[in-house]
């Protein structure tokens, strides 16, 4: 027989970037513990567009735990209290009947709240468009034999390249800081021989960018490896420094 629990929430409910939020009270009641956290919303959703009400405005796609757009903060917590676990595949087994769940958007100068629980994280696309990248010539696919890498550094560059850039780092972070995203996103580069051209210039981009953008520093807090869905590791952070001081270095040459 399927268990089900009645639950309190208190959900952030803000009708614009412009308003102030505050949190609301609901009821869920009869939700069933093998329904996912987004599910468990979409019933309180239901119940409230039939009363009349506004629904809670979430951000979701996938439902997959790929892309990460779900992200909220659950009693504290990016994307919830398990780890590796995106908010869309957290299930409802993991509360008891009878708990009160607060539930907030990423808060981040950065991520201006747009409705409710949805942020606009456009900020995480303009470090990626400020030297994310790597420049080559189109045309047909390479031989993947044609640049031999060692099995370590394709697995370490693999690792970072697991970042699906959600936001969680940024919102666990006391200073919002969005190093760990930043992190993987150069090392993943800097790693490999296709990225290497563009190193210097890639990490002094990127991290004036995310300056410019209002994100905090790193203090080596590590709630964002701990809360991180995809376990990238802060070790990406101290790569990020070291090219950005051999970039300064590099471009203070010339």
């Amino acid at each position: 027989m399927t268990k089900t629990i009645n639950l309190t929430l208190k959900v952030w409910r803000q009708k614009g970037p412009e308003h102030k939020g505050h949190l609301e009270t609901y009821r869920a009641d009869h939700i069933s513990t093998d329904m996912s956290f987004l599910e468990m919303i979409d019933i309180v959703n239901d119940n409230l567009t039939l009363d009349g009400d506004d629904p809670i405005a979430f951000d979701h796609d996938c439902r997959e735990g790929i892309c990460g757009m779900c992200g909220t903060v659950v009693n504290g917590r990016a994307h919830g209290p398990e780890k590796e676990t995106t908010l869309c595949q957290l299930h409802m087994r993991h509360f008891s009947d009878g708990d009160t769940i607060v539930i907030e958007p990423w808060r981040s100068r950065a991520f201006k709240i747009i409705k409710d629980l949805v942020v606009d994280r456009s900020a995480l696309d303009k470090i990626i468009a400020a030297g994310g990248y790597i420049s080559v010539n189109t045309g047909g696919a390479p031989d993947g034999n044609s640049i031999l890498i060692p099995q370590d550094i394709a697995e370490l560059a693999m690792d970072a390249a697991a970042c699906i850039g959600c936001g969680a780092c940024v919102a666990s972070c006391p200073n919002a800081s969005a190093m760990l995203f930043i992190g993987a996103k150069i090392s993943q580069l800097a790693l490999l021989p296709q990225g290497k051209p563009e190193a210097a210039g890639r990490a002094l981009s990127m991290v004036r960018e995310m300056d410019r953008l209002g994100f905090g520093n790193c203090t080596n807090e590590k709630e964002c490896e701990a809360e991180c869905p995809k376990e990238i590791s802060i070790t990406n952070i101290a790569r990020m420094n070291r090219e950005y001081f051999k970039a300064g270095y590099f471009f203070s040459k010339k």
